[in-house]
């Protein structure tokens, strides 16, 4: 398994629409007693600092009335090989969160060194270097800067990483699987 890769288990063969359902539901008991209610509070107030802090190009609401599982929008930075686009993303959340990351994964397909073609993510803080400290707006600012700053030592797409030395024919192969959300 890739460093930092967010998922908790890959076998390589994976059938493709176990993957591609996206994250499973969080459990409905996620949100009763205690410590449910203060996961729900905790990505209340995150989703208001979303909308009043007007960062460019990410954006996050949950998705319908589960406030567990969310869809996420960045758009890739100017002057990198994804400028022009825009990628949407899932985030579930569990009843451990802000003390377990949530499950992040790419719904748009994006050719890049860390994303595999199911859209897994292989980010540091994601994983292993998470803390509780991070929110939603530093997950999605964090992805946005990943798209055109990849770590090429831990590929999940190790065509991608073979190509990222050439930009302008790495920028033919993101505008070709480059697919908008609906």
């Amino acid at each position: 398994m890739a460093r930092g890769e967010n998922q908790e288990s890959q076998t390589g063969n994976v059938p493709a629409a176990s993957a591609a359902a996206g994250p499973k539901p969080a459990s409905s008991a996620a949100g009763k007693g205690a410590e449910g209610q203060s996961v729900v509070r905790r990505l209340q107030s995150e989703l208001m600092a979303l909308m009043m802090g007007g960062d460019p190009g990410v954006s996050a609401f949950p998705d319908g009335d589960n406030i567990f599982n969310w869809v996420g929008t960045i758009a890739g930075s100017a002057g990198t090989a994804y400028e022009g686009t825009s990628y949407r993303l899932a985030l579930a959340f569990t009843a451990e969160y802000p003390y377990k990351p949530p499950k992040v994964r790419f719904d748009t397909p994006c050719f890049h060194p860390n994303v595999d073609t199911h859209g897994n993510i292989c980010l540091d803080i994601l994983q292993d270097k998470w803390s509780s400290a991070y929110d939603v707006r530093t997950i999605l600012l964090s992805i946005q800067s990943l798209l055109g700053e990849p770590n090429n030592d831990s590929p999940l797409n190790t065509q991608a990483a073979a190509l990222w030395a050439n930009q302008e024919e790495f920028r033919k192969m993101v505008e070709k699987l480059y697919k908008p959300a609906a």
